[in-house]
């Protein structure tokens, strides 16, 4: 299983005491080092690809609240907060196609906000207010944290969950106590915070590809039909012609 995949070549320990005596990285500690990265990138994705069933339900759940003017809020800490908003940005800039710009908000990025709350109510309620002000119900609400236990995150689930917004947990390790506040699980199976974080940018592209790819289609297929249609033609009553 993933939780014995480690980094074996050369020790923790050895590593540190290593690259301080000789003052910089021999070529055999950073190929060690890659290769060793790269092998345990390798095994947590050899499971990333069963999560693919989880990922399209994601995704048409996501397409679903776009579809019905609702919009995706994301959440997390640190790398997480990182992740949070890349995928929001991807939503509403573009991917890779041209389409309408899509409803989506990083729930990590005012400053203002997020100090002001802190001060007043604690750090774990930054996000759980933000839900509160700004979610309704056909949102959806993206929580992304590693371990699965950061406080904030989880409290921001409780909060949408109350409020009838559709909760996406994205995890790592057991899913900790996210895996029992969202509606839909995506955990990856490895207790590495690094491979979590490099499988839930790939599963966040992923998600953004497919939902892009369908509104895509949609607007293709609007602009179809009102060539189909013809121009619409307007008859005034007589005498309020132009003037």
């Amino acid at each position: 299983m993933l939780e014995k995949v480690q980094v074996t070549t050369i020790p923790q320990k050895a590593r540190k005491g290593y690259v301080q005596a000789n003052g910089a990285f021999p070529g055999a500690f950073t190929d060690a080092l890659f290769t060793d990265a790269l092998r345990e990138h390798g095994a947590v994705f050899a499971e990333v690809e069963a999560l693919q069933p989880v990922v399209e339900s994601i995704a048409a759940k996501m397409l679903e609240t776009l579809r019905g003017g609702g919009k995706i809020l994301w959440c997390g800490n640190g790398g997480s907060a990182a992740d949070a908003q890349h995928l929001a940005a991807e939503l509403v800039g573009r991917f890779q196609r041209e389409r309408r710009g899509m409803a989506s908000i990083a729930l990590t990025t005012d400053s203002s906000v997020m100090t002001s709350v802190s001060n007043d109510y604690g750090f774990a309620a930054i996000f759980k207010r933000q839900v509160e002000a700004l979610g309704r119900p056909g949102d959806l609400l993206v929580g992304i944290s590693t371990s699965g236990n950061s406080e904030n995150v989880c409290a921001a689930l409780e909060e949408a969950r109350r409020m009838g917004v559709f909760t996406v947990a994205m995890t790592g390790g057991s899913g900790g106590r996210m895996a029992h506040l969202a509606d839909v699980l995506l955990c990856v199976p490895s207790p590495s915070t690094a491979r979590v974080q490099e499988a839930h940018i790939f599963c966040g592209h992923v998600l953004c590809d497919l939902v892009e790819t369908a509104m895509h289609d949609d607007l293709e297929r609007d602009a179809a039909a009102r060539l189909a249609t013809g121009p619409q033609v307007v008859h005034l009553p007589a005498g309020q012609g132009p003037r």
